[in-house]
């Protein structure tokens, strides 16, 4: 009656690295979707971010009347301060003005897999519930 008994020497990994961006700044090609929606029409898609963040949609309006765009900004700061992610304001003033649509393709795909990470670490969260059908899809 003896029994073989396994020893995990190591824990699994999450699917997400606490601390740091999911995806690099230039990584578009992880989620074709998102990028050809942003390619093909920005402001909407910077839109449809924003309310997915739970912010107010017309938001980004107000990148089109700064010099610096204070969405974009708003934007990587809250999603930074809510996943515990390094980084600066500005660091996210350089990407907001630098590289505006990467920034929000970037955003967007954290968004994503935070969410999915979440819900799949803890199903019955309703907050994330409605987020969790993103995987693999535009915000559309």
């Amino acid at each position: 009656m003896s029994k073989c008994l396994q020893m995990i020497h190591a824990q699994p990994k999450s699917r997400v690295e606490s601390g740091q961006w999911s995806t690099g700044i230039c990584e578009c090609y992880k989620d074709l979707g998102d990028c050809c929606f942003a390619l093909c029409c920005l402001p909407v898609f910077t839109c449809k971010v924003t309310s997915a963040l739970g912010a107010c949609p017309c938001l980004p309006l107000l990148d089109c009347v700064a010099c610096v765009s204070p969405a974009s900004l708003a934007m990587r700061a809250s999603v930074r301060e809510r996943y515990g992610i390094q980084g600066s304001v500005w660091s996210d003033c350089l990407y907001g003005c630098c590289c505006y649509p990467l920034s929000w393709l970037q955003i967007s795909r954290e968004l994503k897999r935070r969410t999915a990470s979440h819900a799949s670490s803890s199903s019955s969260s309703a907050r994330y519930t409605a987020l969790i059908s993103l995987q693999g899809a535009h915000l559309v």
